[in-house]
């Protein structure tokens, strides 16, 4: 059970091309978005849409596969687990984020 604690499994299509930075410590990291679609009905019985973004990041060999096989608007499944930071804006304002440190990637196809 100790591996359920923190995990998270998406499946959603790159809303962007992945970035890659290349890191003075000589370690590879790759982040891109996926947007997840849920669809509900409202009282009148029309369909809605509800899509959430989710920042992925991913480092070292799964960086080496999101840069040579993930393209934008591919779906692709995620697992991973969840973390939080901050950071200063260029402003000096403090900004927080939740992104998914991905661990394994499955490509499902193209969109």
């Amino acid at each position: 059970m100790n591996t359920l604690k923190n995990k998270v499994q998406l499946i959603g299509n790159l809303g962007q091309e992945p970035e890659i930075l290349l890191l003075e410590s000589g370690k590879k990291l790759a982040k891109f978005s996926i947007a997840t679609n849920d669809y509900y009905y409202n009282k009148q019985g029309d369909k809605i849409t509800d899509t959430q973004w989710h920042n992925i990041i991913a480092w070292g060999k799964t960086a080496d596969i999101v840069e040579k096989y993930i393209n934008k608007g591919q779906e692709i499944a995620v697992e991973g687990k969840l973390t939080s930071r901050s950071y200063q804006d260029s402003e000096g304002t403090k900004r927080y984020i939740t992104e998914i440190v991905c661990s394994e990637l499955l490509m499902l196809g193209n969109k």
